[in-house]
């Protein structure tokens, strides 16, 4: 007699089957028992991650030890008690409930329950638990699989909770993703691409092998693929209660981790509570101690779809989040302005050269931060110039020993759960260094020439040398400690008063060219040193013409634009850095001609920090133009609160802002001798001068 093809089928999907190898050796332990252990088998985990596929092979594995199962689905069952009743009694026996369980205890051996797709029986939760499940015989073992947890009145039962054993259901290991791929003829090249989109959910590998098989030698993109991302969200989430239910989802899968602040401002209510519960509740959504974050494949298959769907949207709920999040780093200081660094780094990750970076940071955050930023002691002296001679020789090592003992608070290290020193960050002050120290070092004495060449130091500005950099195992490969050392170096740009150049030193500067690119480091040969006989690739970046604003705003372009491609944004142009002699210049220029705005159009001011930070590095030259003639007003006028400095203001304002037909009236209008009004029109210019130097050079410790 021929096999049934029901038979094939089953055949087939189990020889599609991989993993879940050590609940299958649990399950096939227990059928084996006369009695189990337990008598409650919970099996939950999100949609699409093969709870279907395994209470199946709990079924084949029954049949194969002749262990007699019952299979129930709750997508087919009413959620009532006789409809329940009804549905097993079909698949035990007996026409009554009684004759049923009858038929249940009529033997010794384990019988076995399945129960799928148990979130659909919900409201059947306390009845199974009160009133069925305590009368079933003691050698039958029932097996729930759904999305969701047990409700807390299973786990606070004290009866229930010595006999039930739970199993969350995870994503498959790489391994057993890419066997998978391979049993399904995905071709080896194309693997690690789906690998890294499906995150080893099982749904997810199959549909993405589906699409392959339909279209031999394609390559797969999920922005290419909205079917596929589509029935993925299906499973996911099956009912959205309301378009701000659908907001808030969006908004959760953009960001790193999800509060109840962050989600009000990101989906515009007054009131994110009921939200942010209802997100909790979902299946593929995990809490965190900052927060909550959705299952890292539900927020591949978020964005995709948003990002496909409604770009626009997309964009504005990068913007939200941005400006979040830009805000707290103006509130944040230390720790909790990494941390807010780390959020925003975030929205950076579907550029392929942050990716690789924040995978490794994200990774050690979900560890438990396991390696955390600390300052330098004394102590740690020689644990830092070690690594260093691992990693670059000992010449090198006689340089790190130098710079340590003369400027330790400039280092930062990078210790493990057990306070090693696991990395460290040196920023060397280079304003700080003598100038007979500058020459003991090649890499200073090639970054103070590239300055005094290129880009000279004003007064009170500071340039910041990343000296050494690196991991104690891996050095400067992509790693947790490398990425928290990149984001400690950003939280220095964005704090540093006065920062005006900084250099970034790359055993291996070609590796890191599309990361810096992205983050407009620029590459400067020119500033390259030797040392122990190798040579280190410099990067750098001047502050001054793109301060950190600019930067930020930069940023926030590419990062919409998820590009592998730098994409600057062709509206900002380039700040120019002024000597103070060119800025006073400049700015007598620009009150001489300060009734007629048209002769300001080519002023250098116009493109100075002071301009910039007062109406944005983007704005049109008409905000520019106005921008300065306010602040040349203000600054003269603010010398009327000083009694010995009124008298320059009176000059000046008979001279520039409501000005005489001539200096020589101006003087008989002040009532003063010309040469005393010339006196005091000078020490005006002068102190005006002076206010908005200080201001283009931010000495402010602000």
């Amino acid at each position: 007699m021929s096999s049934r093809l029901i038979d094939r089928l089953n055949a087939a999907r189990r020889q599609g089957f991989v993993g879940r190898t050590q609940e299958r050796a649990l399950f096939t332990s227990l059928i084996q028992s006369t009695e189990p252990p337990f008598h409650l088998l919970h099996v939950f985990g999100p949609g699409g991650i093969g709870k279907t596929s395994l209470i199946a092979e709990f079924a084949a594995s029954c049949r194969e030890a002749q262990v007699k199962v019952a299979s129930l689905d709750g997508r087919s069952i009413e959620p009532t008690p006789s409809a329940f009743l009804a549905m097993l009694q079909g698949a035990v026996g007996g026409n009554t409930p009684d004759e049923m369980l009858a038929a249940l205890g009529a033997t010794e051996q384990l019988q076995v329950i399945l129960i799928d797709t148990y979130e659909r029986l919900a409201p059947l939760d306390d009845w199974l638990r009160e009133q069925f499940l305590p009368q079933l015989p003691g050698n039958v073992l029932v097996v729930f699989a759904g999305r969701q947890p047990l409700s807390p009145a299973w786990r606070t039962d004290v009866g229930w909770q010595v006999h039930i054993h739970v199993l969350a259901l995870r994503n498959l290991s790489p391994q057993e993703g890419q066997l998978y791929l391979t049993r399904r003829q995905v071709p080896n090249e194309q693997q690690p691409a789906v690998l890294d989109f499906t995150h080893g959910h099982p749904l997810a590998l199959s549909l993405v092998a589906d699409v392959l098989a339909l279209r031999p030698g394609s390559q797969f993109s999920p922005a290419d693929e909205p079917d596929v991302i589509k029935t993925l969200l299906e499973r996911f989430v099956q009912q959205v209660p309301g378009p701000a239910h659908r907001a808030a989802l969006e908004a959760c899968a953009i960001v790193h981790l999800t509060n109840e602040t962050l989600l009000r401002e990101m989906v515009g209510v007054t009131d994110a509570h009921e939200l942010f519960e209802w997100l909790r509740s979902l299946s593929f959504i995990e809490s965190g101690r900052l927060g909550i974050f959705p299952h890292d494949l539900a927020r591949e298959a978020l964005v995709a779809d948003v990002r496909w769907r409604n770009p626009d949207w997309y964009a504005e709920l990068h913007h939200r989040a941005r400006a979040y999040y830009n805000r707290r780093l103006q509130q944040t200081r230390g720790e909790e302005h990494r941390r807010v660094l780390i959020e925003d780094i975030f929205l950076h990750r579907d550029n392929p050269a942050i990716r690789p970076f924040f995978q490794h940071l994200s990774g050690e955050l979900k560890a438990g931060e396991s390696v955390f930023t600390d300052v330098a002691q004394p102590a740690d002296i020689s644990t830092l110039v070690a690594m260093v001679e691992k990693h670059e020789g000992g010449e090198a090592a006689k340089m790190a020993s130098y710079w340590l003992e003369r400027q330790i608070d400039g280092v930062q290290v990078f210790r493990n759960a057990k306070q090693e020193a696991v990395g460290f960050l040196m920023m060397l002050a280079l304003e700080r260094i003598a100038p007979e120290d500058r020459q003991v070092d090649p890499a200073v004495a090639s970054a103070w020439a590239y300055l005094q060449h290129y880009a000279p130091l004003r007064a009170n500005e500071r340039a910041t040398l990343f000296r050494f950099w690196m991991a104690g195992d891996t050095y400067q490969a992509i790693s947790a400690t490398q990425s928290l050392i990149f984001v400690n170096v950003a939280q220095h740009y964005l704090t540093t008063p006065g920062l005006a150049f900084t250099f970034f030193p790359c055993a291996e500067p070609d590796f890191w060219a599309p990361m810096f690119a992205y983050a407009d480091i620029a590459r400067i040969p020119d500033a390259d040193f030797e040392i122990g006989g190798r040579t280190y690739g410099i990067y750098g970046h001047d502050w001054r013409i793109v301060p950190p604003n600019a930067w930020l705003d930069l940023l926030a372009e590419r990062e919409i634009a998820a590009s592998p491609e730098p994409m600057p944004p062709p509206t900002i142009e380039p700040l120019i850095v002024l000597s103070e002699a060119e800025f006073a210049e400049a700015l007598q220029d620009a009150l001489r001609h300060f009734t007629r705005p048209d002769a300001l159009r080519g002023n250098p001011l116009l493109r100075s920090r002071l301009v910039s930070d007062a109406v944005g590095s983007d704005a049109n030259e008409d905000a520019k133009v106005g921008a300065l003639l306010d602040l040349l007003k203000n600054a003269a006028e603010s010398l009327q609160a000083a009694p010995r400095e009124g008298k320059f203001y009176r000059a000046m304002y008979r001279t520039y802002f409501n000005p005489a037909p001539s200096q020589e009236r101006a003087a008989e209008m002040l009532d003063l001798p010309f040469s005393t009004y010339r006196r005091h029109l000078r020490a005006g210019i002068t102190r005006v001068t002076e206010i908005l130097w200080q201001r283009e050079i931010h000495v402010s410790e602000a």
